[in-house]
């Protein structure tokens, strides 16, 4: 496996774009009982007297100031104070958002480390670190996309009124109407942040206008935008929710109006005006797929790599990456060829595993239940197994589900959402059944270990869970770290002693592999200026993956630049890792204590994990 090299400093590293609707990474709150109570001040009213003190009181203010300025992430974090708001995403409150980090950053370099423990240390490092990363990424603030077919404001507003938005009383409901009377003006400020982006000539390819227009045609269809049979995706919602309330028939029955009411007056003309705008622009954008087509795409995409994968590796060098890989990983699967008796080349057994019925569950309720079941049967085998190697472990459920049928059609095919700070949401295991057949049997087992446990549950999970560290750290965003882990822990599983159908494990390298194709075509794409069928065509050449799946891959690709490099980057480094502890502590090398080590501090960067696991080793020995 080709190791890594050029590990970045904090000063060049990438942030998440001001803009980004992925709120579940701010900075939690403890509980929900004071429902709409603002923010108490327990931890900060008492005068700091030691440096450590001021130190916590700083983080605390930190939280707190994020979690007020932030509706929706309150809500991700199960807190009621804004939960009648979205919150404001204009360039305005992108400009405060920069003065206060650099507000931030100058005060915590004022901070006597020598006086601070290692614990504190680490933790002030951790938050410098992201600080400057965000202020690198706010140079580049309208180089994201504000709107792209994967995910954004189009089906993030059902989504998060669906899987957030909980009702448990009549206030919770009028929040719930709130929030749909003020998607007009939400939209208002997207379709702001387009036209700045136009002007700019920043715009995702013209493919990519098709799918949102017609993902947000589907979620103002039904009951009450039109005389159908059935409610809409968000009235549908609603109305089961609070059946489960306990209210009145009458009470229901007026929220029920209201509700309508603001559907046909604020949601389906936000909707309207924002396919019409979607629609204009599709006729604008540059032509080609990838960010070199865009102003400074190069010095964008180079920003991106440095986030994504916390190193400074260049586009030439995670190709290389990649490529290097592929061949590792085509070679371990004529191995598992020979163990099948398969005789012919490694591309007519892709062809085998793609096309062969007996991989493939049917296309119907019965065939997608089964796919569920087994799912969940895979991860529970696995939670059996979990003290053997894991002294830490979460207390929150996990549950597993369907993705959403207005939104499955464009969705990945899997993904993680994270539990609730209270416990009042499990974590959840999407899995997408929209096309059985980019959902094989074979890699079923290695995609539960990668979004459930032990990869994506474990780790978010646990960091929420973390005693002893300030709460901004439980939360911070480092995906080569987060998806590296996951990755990870596909491999993992077979150190466990899983993967005992040969053509699972054979699945399991199908992921790698998927993952190593990935940094060849990402920076392909962005870089090389491939297109985006030569992209899916190299997918489709290399991986048994089907064609689909490989089309709805490089779609995401192109809409999130970079996103798609952390996972063998970060595979890559804790493997490494794991290694020199396997070689320097012989017998003494314990899993346990490993995992723990990787888990204990929440998310790092990958300079910051070495750092931890050598410290591991130096005090094991």
């Amino acid at each position: 496996m080709k190791r890594l090299v050029k590990i970045s400093t904090p000063a060049k590293l990438f942030a998440v774009s001001s803009l980004v609707i992925a709120m579940a990474a701010c900075s939690p709150a403890s509980n929900t009982e004071n429902k709409n109570a603002q923010p108490a001040q327990t931890e900060t009213a008492k005068a700091p007297k030691t440096e450590s003190e001021r130190l916590a009181a700083f983080f605390a203010e930190s939280r707190e100031t994020d979690l007020k300025r932030s509706p929706m992430a309150q809500s991700y974090m199960g807190i009621k104070w804004d939960y009648d708001k979205w919150g404001d995403f204009s360039d305005a409150n992108a400009d405060e958002t920069r003065t206060l980090m650099e507000t931030r950053l100058k005060k915590a370099s004022e901070f006597d480390v020598s006086t601070l423990n290692d614990s504190e240390k680490l933790s002030l490092n951790i938050y410098q670190i992201d600080l400057k990363r965000k202020l690198a990424n706010d140079e580049f603030r309208h180089h994201t996309y504000i709107m792209d077919q994967f995910s954004a404001w189009h089906t993030t507003v059902p989504s998060f009124l669906i899987n957030i938005h909980r009702i448990e009383n009549e206030e919770d409901a009028r929040a719930y109407i709130s929030r749909l009377n003020k998607v007009e003006a939400l939209f208002d400020q997207v379709i702001a942040q387009l036209r700045v982006r136009e002007k700019l000539g920043v715009m995702p390819p013209a493919w990519s206008y098709d799918q949102m227009m017609q993902a947000a045609a589907n979620v103002v269809k039904g009951n009450p935008f039109s005389e159908r049979p059935e409610d809409s995706t968000i009235l549908a919602d609603f109305k089961q929710k609070l059946d489960a309330t306990g209210l009145s028939n009458a009470e229901k029955s007026g929220l029920i109006a209201d509700a309508n009411a603001a559907l046909l007056s604020s949601v389906k003309p936000a909707y309207e005006k924002l396919i019409q705008e979607l629609g204009k622009q599709r006729l604008l954008t540059p032509e080609g797929d990838g960010v070199w087509r865009l102003p400074n795409g190069s010095e964008w995409y180079q920003n991106r790599l440095n986030w994504f994968t916390t190193t400074e590796l260049n586009a030439q060098e995670v190709h290389q990456i990649g490529l290097d890989n592929v061949t590792r990983i085509h070679n371990q699967m004529r191995e598992i060829m020979k163990q099948v008796k398969f005789e012919g080349s490694l591309q007519d057994f892709f062809l085998f595993m793609r096309n062969d019925d007996q991989f493939y569950y049917a296309d119907s309720d019965e065939g997608r239940e089964r796919y569920m079941t087994e799912a969940k049967d895979f991860i529970d085998k696995m939670e059996a197994k979990l003290p053997e190697y894991f002294g830490l472990t979460p207390k929150a459920r996990m549950v597993v589900k369907r993705v959403e049928a207005f939104r499955e059609q464009s969705a990945g095919k899997a993904f993680y959402q994270s539990p609730s700070k209270d416990g009042s949401r499990p974590g959840t295991y999407y899995a997408n059944l929209f096309d059985m057949r980019s959902m094989p049997t074979y890699q079923m087992e290695a995609l539960a270990y990668h979004e459930g446990i032990p990869g994506h549950h474990m780790q978010r999970a646990i960091a929420q869970e973390l005693d002893g560290i300030p709460e901004f750290q439980k939360y911070v965003s480092f995906t080569a770290y987060t998806e590296g882990w996951g990755l990870y822990t596909e491999e993992l599983g077979k150190d466990m002693g899983f993967y005992a159908d040969p053509y699972s494990d054979f699945g399991r390298l199908a992921m790698e592999l998927w993952r190593a194709c990935r940094l060849v075509v990402d920076t392909g794409i962005h870089e090389m200026q491939w297109s985006r069928e030569k992209a899916i065509q190299y997918l489709i050449d290399n991986t048994p993956n089907p064609e689909a799946d490989s089309v709805k891959a490089i779609e995401r690709y192109i809409a999130m630049p970079g996103q798609a490099t952390a996972y063998m980057i970060g595979k890559i480094k804790i493997m490494e890792l794991r290694d020199k502890a396997q070689a320097e502590l012989g017998d003494k090398f314990d899993y346990r204590g490993f995992h723990d080590t990787v888990l204990k501090d929440g998310p790092v960067p990958l300079t910051l994990l070495e750092e931890n696991v050598n410290n591991w080793i130096a005090a094991s020995k």
